[in-house]
């Protein structure tokens, strides 16, 4: 199994630890495991060169191919961001937004739709479940079918002022997510809202109502 993960902060909260108690859960010899940070990403400046030409010719690409790479391979990808401002941290968003290209209206990955997806937040008093709803709906939107969601008040600004007890109820969290995760990796499947929008997407690409670059890519690859 090829794990992916995308920490949405460099430095090691409470957020990038609860990831690492799940990595612990799930990752085995057997597994490859890549980890990234977002920090060093430009903010994406709207030139729409990824979506109306080539992805290849963003003016970011050198600092994000790596990144994009590694996701477009794994096969579960766990992004994690602690949560400030009730949601996800300004640099994860602007990874996000170098990924606009690979949403269902543009030019999806068809094997996104055999990958799990994990969404992780912390934070001290609200908004946990804000950041990792905002990440899921960007996983949702690249045709990720299963996607996991761990968010927690942990009641503390750093990760050794956490209490015991509320480490062991993540840990337990973390467990219960990675036999779910090596139960259903392989076997996950496009829903019936995927399933729609994609049709919907394809009608939208068969009418012209698209880029040229979509459409050819969708031509590409049979789906119209």
């Amino acid at each position: 199994m090829k794990l992916v993960v995308l920490h949405g902060q460099q430095h090691h909260g409470s957020t990038w630890n609860t990831t690492q108690l799940l990595l612990k859960e799930l990752v085995t010899n057997q597994d490859s495991l890549s980890e990234f940070y977002v920090n060093d990403i430009p903010y994406c400046i709207g030139c729409y060169t990824c979506i109306l030409k080539e992805e290849e010719n963003c003016p970011h690409r050198k600092v994000t191919k790596e990144i994009i790479h590694s996701i477009e391979q794994a096969d579960v990808i766990i992004i994690d961001s602690p949560n400030y401002c009730m949601g996800m941290t300004g640099q994860l968003k602007t990874f996000f937004d170098h990924m606009a290209y690979r949403w269902f209206s543009h030019r999806p990955l068809g094997n996104m739709q055999h990958k799990i997806g994990i969404a992780i937040a912390t934070t001290a008093g609200m908004g946990a479940k804000s950041a990792t709803k905002q990440i899921k709906k960007q996983l949702f939107w690249w045709g990720i079918p299963r996607i996991f969601c761990i968010n927690a008040v942990v009641a503390a600004a750093n990760w050794n002022d956490v209490k015991p007890k509320t480490k062991d109820k993540l840990l337990l969290k973390t467990k219960k997510i990675a036999k779910k995760i090596k139960r259903k990796h392989g076997h996950v499947k496009r829903g019936i809202r995927q399933k729609i929008i994609f049709k919907l997407m394809g009608n939208m690409q068969r009418a012209g109502l698209g880029t040229p670059k979509d459409a050819s890519y969708w031509k590409e690859q049979g789906w119209i």
